[in-house]
């Protein structure tokens, strides 16, 4: 169960283009999950800023000399991560978490692909040590708009059997995306499953490569989250359940992981019409009945 917490700031470091943050957050560290949220209250209890942040869980020590502790990775966009930007060791922020739905890890060993972009690649790191832990092989691939925007590469490398990188502008690694290299990767690996997380473009064309070689994926999306608990509606999304019918669903709450082919990705952003309780446009009005003609009258 989520609680909520005055959690203590333990750090703040610079991370090429990002900030980590490590909170003193007892009750979430311990039962924290790769793929699992937090959100933030940020501004101060005086702030206009009401609504929350929410940032995927990175690392967690569920014990140690501060107890269980909570790192996400986060960049600079607005107020709200200005302020985040802005703390000290020991000041106190207002935390809710562990939130959503974790990544599915496999029953048995598989060849596994894990995809990031840019600090999408956090949640990742956590996860591929699960998969290790499993007996699973870890291939990785990240990929970002230029070096200072990657994110966990040294980590990536000493826990994947294999790691493939790309930059939009070619500063590391391979110059493109990575759907460029994925295809590769998927061939020469053998992979059976592919986790992903990273900007929705990209979690689309990594989706639908998955897909078109019949390999299940997970993808943990990146929907504007606002309360976090389900309450605002501002992150749905159109998901086909295991019925068929589409859904508008909560990525805080149902998500933010998702089986890759179930998102209708062309959809986000809309309602479709054929969604489960999606609004229906009214029926033509009837044409109004011509006057019947004058036969037998002046």
């Amino acid at each position: 169960m989520p609680v909520q917490v005055q959690a203590e700031v333990l750090s703040l470091t610079r991370v090429g283009a990002y900030h980590a943050m490590t909170l003193i957050a007892p009750g979430i560290a311990e039962q924290a999950r790769p793929g699992h949220f937090v959100a933030l209250q940020v501004g101060g209890p005086a702030s206009s800023m009401l609504l929350r942040r929410a940032f995927a869980i990175h690392e967690v020590a569920a014990r140690g000399r501060y107890g269980g502790t909570v790192q996400f990775v986060f960049s600079v966009h607005g107020g709200g991560t200005q302020w985040l930007a802005e703390r000290r060791p020991s000041d106190r922020v207002d935390v809710i978490g562990p939130l959503g739905t974790p990544f599915r890890l496999p029953r048995e060993r598989v060849v596994a692909t894990l995809v990031g972009g840019g600090y999408g690649a956090a949640p990742l790191l956590p996860l591929a040590d699960a998969l290790r832990e499993r007996g699973c092989r870890v291939d990785v691939v990240l990929g970002a708009g230029s070096s200072d925007r990657l994110f966990g590469a040294l980590e990536a490398k000493r826990m994947s059997t294999s790691l493939a990188v790309t930059t939009d502008d070619g500063s590391a690694g391979v110059k493109g995306t990575v759907s460029d290299v994925l295809p590769q990767v998927l061939e020469r690996t053998g992979s059976q499953v592919v986790y992903a997380c990273g900007p929705m473009g990209m979690l689309r064309a990594v989706a639908e490569l998955a897909e078109s070689r019949d390999i299940p994926s997970q993808v943990a999306v990146e929907e504007s989250m606002a309360c976090g608990i389900g309450v605002c509606m501002t992150c749905v999304l159109p998901v086909v359940g295991s019925d068929g019918v589409t859904r508008m669903v909560r990525s805080c709450v149902e998500g933010p992981v998702f089986l890759g082919d179930r998102v209708r990705w062309a959809d986000v952003g809309t309602v479709p019409a054929d969604a489960l309780g999606a609004p229906q446009a009214p029926a033509p009005a009837a044409p109004d009945e011509p006057a019947p003609a004058n036969v037998g009258g002046n």
